[in-house]
């Protein structure tokens, strides 16, 4: 992906490309253009912008310049925002990066939180506070505020109550993080990377570059703690069955090389889902543990699907409903033919001086004898005899 196809002037001064502070961690300037309108708002809960400021965050604070460029490309950037805000003598700096979609905002939200970060309730999507910073997602949007405690929560908020919202298929959150088990999950290690880049900086066990990105992967790297040590559980997603099953054959192959942590490694293909197991699990646990994983097939629409049968149901009723209705319409239809026919040929009758009654007129085969019964001869028999 090419982060400069429309990323405000914003992330020029703030984000990615900020001059002074991009040069002091290494990090060159890339091309960008104005977006069409401000990502953040001028004042929310009492805060209101620096006039003039686009802000920058304190040294040694978690910011998204600390970020790899590479990696948050892989998401799918589209325009960001840096800006500081002051209240009551205090300053906020606030850094924002709008994405494609929810799955970009998703997968750079996992990107940029720390371990040590704890969820927080009541803000956005994916919200964390910790290290002196929040960091939460809304819609297609990701935003990191510092330095700000669980306590600034609520005004926070209200900032997301403004920001823009992902339409459409764009706010769909991405289905492959809900697959990873909440069992024995260690807190916060749920990584849900796009590209290379973003798999290898969410700390990725598997090599980078075999993954198949090229084939619209999605991976999902999530560490488990039991009594045997810690398993990291690596999920991945591929558009079919037939590249899924290429890649875990490929996965069974090999995985067995990539070091002591894979020793009793295993390997379990579903449908489009591919998943792996490595770590300190003996091989029956870890494939216990694979064994429970299902791919959910979901299937979202903007409208009210009914179930099956009660479709059936009213289908059968409405065609029933129909064919009385057309019934109903030709009785009818003939009721007033008759009285129009029956009713204009005894107006007929009247206007010609007759009676508007008609007798009765029968048909009849006359099959009474239509010839005299045959006359004899009383002398003309007694001859004869």
């Amino acid at each position: 992906m090419v982060l400069g196809r429309s990323v405000s002037r914003g992330l020029v001064a703030g984000v990615l490309a900020l001059g002074p502070i991009c040069s002091a961690n290494g990090q060159s300037s890339i091309a960008v253009t104005a977006p069409s309108g401000p990502l953040l708002p001028a004042s929310f809960s009492g805060w209101q912008q620096t006039s003039g400021d686009t802000g920058s965050a304190s040294p040694g604070a978690l910011s998204l310049v600390s970020v790899s460029k590479q990696a948050l490309e892989e998401c799918g950037p589209q325009r960001s925002q840096v800006t500081s805000y002051s209240r009551a003598g205090r300053t906020l700096h606030v850094e924002a990066i709008e994405f494609g979609d929810r799955t970009g905002a998703y997968s750079a939200y996992t990107l940029v939180r720390r371990p040590e970060m704890k969820s927080a309730k009541g803000l956005g999507s994916l919200s964390a506070v910790g290290q002196g910073a929040v960091l939460f997602t809304v819609g297609g949007s990701l935003v990191l505020a510092s330095p700000a405690t669980e306590a600034d929560v609520p005004a926070l908020s209200e900032l997301a109550k403004v920001l823009p919202k992902a339409p459409g298929n764009k706010g769909i959150a991405p289905l492959l993080p809900t697959l990873a088990p909440e069992k024995n999950l260690v807190a916060g290690s749920l990584r849900y990377a796009l590209g290379p880049a973003t798999y290898a900086g969410e700390g990725g066990v598997l090599p980078a570059n075999s993954l198949g990105w090229s084939k619209s992967a999605e991976a999902v790297t999530a560490l488990y703690s039991g009594k045997h040590g810690r398993e990291t559980l690596t999920l991945m997603l591929y558009p079919t069955p037939q590249i899924a099953n290429a890649f875990a054959r490929h996965f069974t192959e090999d995985v067995k090389g990539l070091g002591p942590s894979f020793a009793n490694a295993s390997v379990r293909r579903e449908n489009e889902l591919v998943m792996v197991a490595s770590g300190a699990l003996p091989l029956a646990e870890a494939q216990a543990m694979l064994a429970d994983v299902h791919l959910r097939q979901e299937v979202t629409t903007d409208r009210y699907m009914p179930p099956v049968f009660h479709a059936e149901v009213q289908k059968t009723y409405s065609l029933l409903t129909n064919i009385a209705v057309l019934s109903g319409v030709m009785m009818a239809a003939a009721v007033l033919l008759g009285l129009f026919l029956g009713g204009g040929r005894a107006l007929v009758r009247v206007l010609r001086g007759k009676s508007a009654a008609v007798e009765p007129e029968f048909l009849s085969l006359h099959l009474a004898p239509q010839n005299a019964a045959p006359h004899f001869d009383s002398s003309e028999q007694g001859a004869r005899s």
